[in-house]
């Protein structure tokens, strides 16, 4: 349904070019789920708002690279066709719910107006769609609650409501950027389920992005992870989190607490800045900051290479070297000393 090819998203600020997103490539079929993570500034949320041109222009410009989206390349649509686009086929639910939620107007306005924008129906009958979409995202007594206006309800009251405005079209393609921000533990697991009850009622296809690695877990079928503006390892969930294939991967998960281990050990952080986009490092982005660089990352940029199947790594250690090297880190950290 979507496919992404060596897209390359750049910023042109007075301190220079900014390679937001340099030479990212996907697809993502009907009904699936794709996770993107990574740090602040990996480029995330550029790629989302690339996915609709939302980027403003200037700024942004796209140098190389083509987005499409069943067949017809979104770079190339004229302002008409992208109208069409937005909300309709193509649906995104923004980080702050409270600055997406315009706060003068009551909720069933704003609602009825995503729905009358896109489908041609009646005032009475967009009101009972409205309805039965509040419904659908788990708002009690979605009736009343249309009168209500954004500040009287909970943050994760909020959050549906946005999903719900993104599902008014029924879109093909639902992007959440960073759907579980500023939520407590319990309403980020609300979140989750509804967004898994929206797929399999809808057959939706979500891409999801975050910088929580539990987030995917819970959700996603292929999980791509980005750094300084490229994807640096892709695989399924399991790929991910227990066949690692490169290093930056390996230390975001070594960052997070974990419940399943009865080893004392201080969780790992991981050293320095993340790269300045204007001027990157030269060999492998992650290399300044990596705890198994050698001579070659510095002078070499690694393609993403096949770790078996689905999963790749852009890295130039093979996947046999990186085990030992993770393996002997692991026990250093165990008090066994070095060889």
């Amino acid at each position: 349904m979507l496919q992404v090819k060596d897209l390359h998203v750049h910023l042109d600020t007075p301190s220079g070019i900014v390679k937001a997103v340099d030479g990212v490539s996907f697809t993502i079929k009907p009904g699936q789920t794709v996770g993107i993570v990574g740090e602040s500034g990996s480029g995330k949320s550029v790629i989302a708002h690339a996915l609709t041109k939302l980027n403003p222009e200037p700024p942004a410009f796209y140098p190389r690279g083509e987005i499409l989206f069943e067949g017809q390349n979104v770079l190339e649509m004229d302002k008409g066709r992208l109208r069409a686009l937005r909300g309709n086929e193509i649906s995104m639910i923004f980080q702050d719910p409270m600055s997406s939620l315009n706060p003068v107007f009551k909720i069933g306005k704003q609602l009825m107006e995503a729905i009358q924008t896109h489908q041609r129906l009646s005032k009475k009958e967009a009101k009972e769609k409205a309805i039965e979409l509040l419904s659908d995202v788990g708002i009690p007594d979605p009736k009343k609650r249309m009168q209500s206006y954004p500040h009287q309800f909970s943050g994760g009251m909020r959050q549906r409501v946005l999903i719900a405005i993104s599902l008014a079209s029924r879109p093909k393609l639902l992007i959440a950027d960073e759907p579980t921000t500023a939520l407590d533990v319990t309403i980020q697991a609300q979140i989750i389920n509804l967004l898994k009850s929206i797929q399999k009622k809808y057959d939706t296809a979500i891409i999801i992005i975050t910088h929580d690695l539990g987030v995917v877990a819970n959700l996603a079928d292929h999980i791509l992870v980005m750094y300084a503006g490229k994807i640096v390892e892709s695989g399924s969930a399991d790929d991910i989190f227990y066949h690692t294939g490169m290093p930056y991967t390996w230390s975001l998960l070594r960052s997070i607490p974990r419940l399943d281990t009865n080893v004392r050990e201080r969780l790992l952080h991981i050293d320095g800045q993340p790269p300045n986009l204007i001027s990157p490092p030269t060999g492998c982005n992650f290399h300044p900051r990596c705890p198994f660089a050698r001579e070659e990352c510095v002078a070499e940029d690694p393609p993403l290479l096949s770790r078996g199947g689905n999963h790749l790594a852009a890295c130039v250690l093979s996947q046999t070297d990186f085990e030992r090297e993770k393996q002997a880190i692991s026990a250093h950290r165990k008090g066994v000393p070095l060889s």
